[in-house]
């Protein structure tokens, strides 16, 4: 097992059967571009530099593309994953509004950051999920 940095993923498109990959720990941001996976079901992006909800709706719209497969994702640690460990003006109500908003966008997952998504969840994802985006002023 080797540990090493990520800035890219350019080396990824010869893995088209990658099942899991974890990506924990790294540089990665709100550009983040992932080849077509169509087997990938876990992705884990902990501890990464993805921020801010506006950037967010594109990375989903964009796993939902090359990741049809993906069940299991993991956010923790970014901006866009508001939490009392990220910030400390987030609250219980901002994290759910995000996996609301999440789970809209990416339908097919069973599990969103550490906790298994629940059927009355998919239920308020399909019903408010679109209107849980949350928008800075500029």
């Amino acid at each position: 097992v080797a540990f090493v940095v990520c800035r890219s993923l350019e080396g990824l498109k010869t893995f088209s059967y990658l099942e899991e990959l974890i990506l924990d720990n790294n540089l990665l941001g709100n550009d983040l571009l992932l080849p077509r996976l169509p087997h990938l079901h876990t992705l884990t992006l902990n501890k990464n530099q993805i921020s801010f909800q506006r950037k967010l709706e594109s990375l989903l719209d964009h796993l939902a593309e090359v990741a049809p497969s993906l069940q299991y994702l993991s956010l923790l640690g970014n901006m866009a994953c508001p939490n009392e460990l990220v910030c400390k003006e987030k609250d219980e109500d901002d994290y759910q509004r995000y996996r609301y908003f999440v789970l809209y966008k990416l339908s097919n997952l069973k599990f969103l950051d550490t906790r298994k998504v629940t059927s009355k969840e998919r239920e308020e994802a399909l019903i408010r999920g679109a209107f849980m985006k949350v928008v800075k002023p500029k």
